[in-house]
């Protein structure tokens, strides 16, 4: 047996994590997306993007612009709670999980509505790099209005995350595959995934939260923007 204390940084987690659990009342939906469109754009450009930019193109900036639309249309979903106010914010600033040898931790893309699927991707690449190297300003991992978690990056179906207080709502992207399908009753082989919404039934009922996750659906199944 081996007893070390935690991290200074693993205790900060564990307490937020648990205050969240014991503010919000944890609810999660999950919806199926046919990622099938977005993944022929990505195919399309990743070696483009990679040799002219030095990053990969991912499916987390497309879910990301799938998301602000979402939110946009549901604003509520974009607030946050102050007693028994309802704080509606005007920026759409996007905390995405950034997984640290240690510990989790979430910087912020300000003003995500303002950026194209490219200028998401450089975001979250430069985010996550300087996060792993602990070159982060505060600022930069406080003032979030939403948050997204990739864990399909680590093969995971789909999970239930637990909201980044003071939020009131974080969406979960599983891993996109291909697999086979029903379409007019034929069988197709499309690439799948899973978008888990887990959502504050304190201000967010279960109707709302999957009209939002619809939206955020229909955008990615019927995508129709090109990456800049």
């Amino acid at each position: 047996m081996r007893i070390e204390p935690m991290s200074t940084m693993r205790t900060k987690i564990a307490e937020h994590m648990v205050a969240s659990k014991r503010i919000s009342a944890h609810v999660t939906t999950v919806h199926r997306v046919d990622m099938t469109k977005v993944a022929k754009l990505r195919a399309k450009h990743k070696d483009e993007v990679s040799q002219r930019y030095g990053f990969s193109l991912t499916f987390l900036p497309f879910v990301v612009r799938a998301a602000v639309a979402a939110l946009r249309q549901f604003p509520i979903v974009n607030a946050s709670i102050d007693g028994n106010n309802i704080i509606y914010h005007n920026e759409i600033n996007i905390g995405i999980a950034v997984a640290l040898e240690n510990g989790l931790i979430v910087p912020v893309i300000r003003n995500a509505d303002e950026k194209s699927v490219l200028g998401l991707q450089r975001s979250i690449a430069d985010l996550a790099n300087r996060a792993r190297s602990r070159q982060l300003k505060p600022d930069e991992v406080a003032g979030g209005t939403f948050s997204i978690t990739n864990f399909g990056s680590f093969g995971s179906v789909f999970a239930t995350p637990v909201i980044n207080q003071p939020q009131v709502a974080i969406l979960g992207v599983g891993t996109v595959e291909k697999m086979p399908v029903v379409i007019d009753d034929a069988i197709a082989i499309r690439s799948q995934c899973y978008l888990a919404l887990t959502f504050d039934h304190r201000l967010i009922d279960g109707a709302l939260a999957d009209q939002f996750t619809g939206k955020a659906k229909s955008v990615l199944e019927t995508w129709s923007e090109e990456i800049l």
